[in-house]
């Protein structure tokens, strides 16, 4: 059966082995002092946002809780109230520079559902337009 997926996410599609989490790449992105290079948009106190490699679509950001955990519960409450403030400045930041129309934003847990780096959760802040 054939797959449909953007062709510019073709080099995460085909690669041979999916992320396990091992070798995080979300564990040295805070640490970096270029910011551009590796797309980091905005640094909270628990989480960071981030431009996505893979994107589903243009403007795909990332919002990552700088502690690798593989579930939500696993964060403390100041951790996961970090977090959710980074998923909404991610959204003002969208909203200001390319006038989505909609966001589809969320988490894929596991490997089964979709996670390609399973030890390090993450939320998907995708902008949306109608047509």
């Amino acid at each position: 059966m054939p797959y449909l997926h953007p062709y510019w996410r073709l080099n995460y599609v085909e690669k041979n082995d999916p992320e396990t989490g091992e070798n995080s790449p979300f564990k040295d992105i805070p640490n970096t002092k270029d910011e551009k290079a590796v797309h980091l948009l905005y640094r909270g106190s628990h989480s960071y946002l981030v431009m996505n490699k893979f994107p589903y679509n243009p403007g795909h950001l990332l919002a990552v809780p700088y502690n690798e955990v593989d579930a939500l519960e696993k964060l403390n409450k100041e951790e996961r109230a970090d977090l959710f403030d980074t998923i909404i400045k991610g959204q003002e930041i969208l909203t200001e520079a390319m006038h989505p129309q909609g966001f589809n934003t969320g988490f894929n847990f596991g490997c089964a559902a979709g996670a390609g780096i399973p030890k390090h959760i993450h939320c998907h802040i995708v902008p949306r337009w109608n047509g």
